[in-house]
């Protein structure tokens, strides 16, 4: 893929809409992924206000942060600047798509812990289809040191996985839940699944429907790291849904992010939601 274009062709669309996930090779140009990989370095170093360790009980860390881009002019120009934003307008042919957030994910070797099967939009405070995940790697990632993988076409089930997670669910549950859930019960040898992993270099992405099931494991590797972003995008469909137990009633979150000016249903805008494309300036957050 050239990043400079940085579209898609209709063969990518079609199984995208087919399986909820997709590969798409040599999206991040080279001095991209060196910015990156120093700002990670140093994120890791200062810790921001919504930075967790996953695992602080293991041998190998699992690190965790939110809304990085602003507070950092690296994460920032990243999610503004880099082929991503073209690339997210492209895929869900808009013409107007919103930042919804970034997250950072560190795997260290010799871990423990990884991330358990879930769907994302249930710890969203949004709702819409019109909403995807671009995972991007910073290291050579696999199975071994904790790759996603994805259920296949399970963004088509049309039901919700209960949230689990203390660290972003204020309550532990979903509104209009129509499974329970709780992401431990896909197994690999279960005959009437199919699962879905690439092996990625850096420059190479992973993209995903906020409602396909998925998980990592751990790094189970001695020496290789598993440095990652994932940026969340929004186009104009999605629509704010501050329903119980999405991050949004996160103690934390609340303490040290902008609360938007909207109410349910509203199109996404403002201050903790910008527009990234077409790009519009955007300042470093006080």
């Amino acid at each position: 893929m050239n990043p400079d274009t940085a579209t898609v062709d209709d063969p990518w669309r079609l199984g995208f809409a087919r399986d909820g996930a997709g590969v798409l090779r040599g999206v991040i140009p080279q001095p991209w992924i060196e910015r990156m990989r120093a700002a990670i370095d140093g994120a890791l170093r200062r810790e921001g206000p919504l930075a967790v360790n996953l695992a602080p009980r293991t041998k190998g860390a699992f690190f965790n942060d939110l809304f990085l881009w602003r507070l950092n002019e690296d994460f920032r120009a990243f999610v503004f600047e880099s082929p991503l934003p073209r690339l997210a307008a492209d895929i869900l042919a808009a013409d107007e798509v919103r930042l919804f957030y970034d997250q950072l994910f560190v795997m260290e070797p010799r871990g423990e812990t990884g991330t358990p099967w879930h769907q994302d939009l249930p710890y969203w405070p949004i709702r819409g289809p019109d909403v995807i995940s671009i995972w991007v790697p910073f290291d050579s990632v696999s199975p071994q040191n904790g790759v996603v993988s994805y259920v296949k076409g399970s963004h088509r089930w049309d039901k919700l996985i209960r949230p689990t997670s203390p660290r972003l669910a204020a309550d532990g549950r979903a509104d209009e839940m129509s499974t329970s859930g709780n992401g431990k019960d896909f197994d690999p040898a279960d005959p009437d699944l199919e699962f879905l992993a690439w092996n990625l270099e850096p420059g190479d992405v992973l993209v995903h429907h906020a409602m396909t099931v998925h998980g990592a494991p751990a790094n189970n590797t001695q020496d290789r790291r598993r440095r990652a972003i994932a940026v969340r995008f929004a186009g104009p469909q999605t629509r704010y849904d501050p329903r119980p137990g999405t991050w949004i009633h996160d103690t934390r979150v609340r303490a040290h992010l902008p609360l938007p000016d909207l109410q349910a249903g509203d199109a996404l805008r403002g201050e903790l939601f910008p527009r990234v494309w077409p790009s519009e300036p955007v300042a470093a957050a006080s």
